[in-house]
């Protein structure tokens, strides 16, 4: 501890409580050592510290840094003192370079007691040696001592020895220069957390004064990087989403430390913390309103909702953590938007195309016949097929489906409503012609682009098992990509499956039990085909 190790009385060689008339005679001996050239050294340098550099600067200074009262006191509790026969025999033996001994002697003197007039130059002593061990436990042990020595009712008869005896110290103000040198000491060697495990066994005040002094710092920057942020957000919401993201990486590591000072349960720390989360879920609201009302492209939605869920991880009152849940639950539902959106239209153009084939279909059959008369099914069909208007439809797709949306549905977790979308965009392909499919080939996101069956997935496993990526029909695609593929009779049948599956699931979805008995069939198969 370089406080110690370069204490102004250690270098011009004398003990915290000489007299002025010592320290004006230890002036003198050293200035004609410097004429004469001779080497300054000094009983007191003791065989434990490290060599000391005293150049007249150094020496000068030293001097100059005990003059004054306060000085003396604050130097004096980071060295030693001679007080009493005691501390005399005990400081013989640092000489000597027996540290243990002197420990020892002073340790009975203070182990299990409270500071008094007899022993408060040994709870100083004692504290400086343990400063100076490499220990962390001693170096709190160190620390205890001496805030102890200088709360107590006998630190005046310390101070008197060290300082003039008209010197009177205000403790509070002697504790928080203590702590403060001490600070300095160690702010280069720990961690803050670190620093303030030194100061563990001391009491509430000394606690109080190093909670204000590490927590005013972090304190201020987090109340400045929140008001960056809402003033960055307000005029530029484009960049929302960036301030947000900035705001809640530049502030970890204050709010960790305030946590581990303060507490979650204090009042102050829960008010910052929720401070942030408001501005970091602000950053998130207004970054997706101007992203939505600026018709981008990307997946502003998502980025949008990631930032919400940061500013929920990190929120603390119930009141800021609901209004946050709040808007998750709104993006959330945002999110389905378009995926909802692309099936009610959809499914709309299905139910007319049903609804005009059964009221063709009924028309046809309450016609009257004449004699060996019969209905032409493929003008009936045809009728049906041209009951609507496809090129129509497919311009609605394009304006109610653009591509940015099918970029948003391919993220949804709704894997029903996704195999609901993709079966209805599956009977929407088989009515439109070449030119149609090509026009809106994009709804087919799940497809390759040099895909030329009517689809990648398998029609009758979706329906069963209703889910498109449900394990089973995975197996089922590995099965038809890896084994029928590979051999004319497997692509053939893939071929009739993918010409007939998709009407027999048009007529079949509808059907439980039926699906059931499916499922059970191809359960049973999966596991022939995994035997193999």
């Amino acid at each position: 501890m370089q406080i110690v190790i370069n204490n102004p009385y250690r270098i011009v060689g004398i003990l915290a409580n000489s007299v002025e008339k010592d320290i004006l005679k230890q002036k003198a001996k050293i200035k004609r050592f410097s004429e004469v050239g001779k080497e300054i050294a000094s009983e007191y340098d003791f065989s434990f510290l490290p060599a000391l550099n005293r150049s007249k600067d150094i020496i000068d200074k030293a001097f100059s840094d005990i003059e004054q009262n306060q000085d003396k006191v604050a130097y004096s509790l980071f060295w030693f003192t001679n007080l009493n026969s005691i501390d005399n025999t005990a400081i013989q033996h640092l000489i000597s370079g027996n540290k243990e001994k002197a420990l020892e002697i002073w340790e009975k003197l203070t182990e299990g007691k409270e500071v008094n007039a007899k022993n408060v130059s040994a709870f100083n002593n004692l504290g400086t040696l343990y400063l100076l061990n490499e220990s962390k436990e001693k170096q709190k042990q160190g620390i205890s001592a001496k805030i102890k020595l200088i709360e107590s009712d006998s630190f005046k008869n310390f101070v008197h020895a060290v300082a003039d005896e008209t010197y009177t110290i205000d403790t509070n103000k002697q504790t928080e220069k203590f702590i403060d040198d001490l600070l300095l000491q160690y702010k280069s060697k720990y961690q803050a957390a670190d620093t303030i495990d030194l100061f563990c066994n001391c009491n509430g005040m000394t606690q109080k004064y190093l909670s204000k002094k590490f927590t005013e710092e972090p304190i201020h920057k987090i109340e400045t990087q929140i008001e960056q942020a809402k003033s960055k957000r307000i005029k530029d919401k484009c960049n929302a989403l960036q301030y947000g993201t900035d705001l809640h990486k530049n502030t970890q590591k204050e709010l960790t430390l305030l946590n581990s000072i303060l507490g979650v349960t204090n009042l102050q720390y829960k008010m910052l913390v929720d401070n942030v989360a408001k501005e970091i879920l602000q950053c998130s609201i207004d970054y997706f309103n101007e992203s939505q009302e600026q018709k981008k492209n990307n997946d502003y939605l998502g980025e949008a909702m990631r930032l919400a869920k940061l500013a929920d991880e990190i929120a603390i009152n119930k009141i800021t953590k609901d209004r946050i849940k709040d808007s998750i639950n709104t993006l959330e539902e945002m999110k389905d938007r378009e995926l909802s959106q692309a099936i009610e239209f959809l499914k709309s153009v299905k139910n007319a195309y049903e609804t005009n084939k059964a009221k063709i279909n009924r028309d046809v059959m309450l016609m009257p016949l004449g004699y060996n008369q019969t209905i032409n099914w493929s003008k009936v069909n045809e009728m049906i097929e041209k009951s609507i208007d496809w090129n129509k439809v497919v311009e609605l797709v394009k304006e109610i489906i653009p591509l940015q949306n099918i970029e948003r549905i391919k993220l949804s977790e709704k894997h029903a409503k996704l195999t609901e979308f993709k079966l209805l965009v599956d009977f929407l392909f088989k009515k439109l012609n070449y030119s149609q499919k090509n026009s809106v080939n994009y709804l087919r996101y799940w497809q390759s682009s040099n895909t030329t069956s009517p689809s990648s997935g398998c029609y009758i496993a979706t329906m069963a098992y209703g889910n498109y990526d449900h394990p089973q029909v995975m197996e089922l695609r590995e099965f038809r990509d890896n084994i029928l593929s590979k051999n004319f009779v497997g692509k053939l049948f893939v071929r009739v499956y993918y010409r007939y599956s998709p009407m027999l699931v048009e007529k079949l979805q509808d059907r439980p039990k039926i699906n059931k008995s499916i499922r059970h069939i191809l359960d049973k198969f999966i596991l022939l085909i995994n035997r193999k």
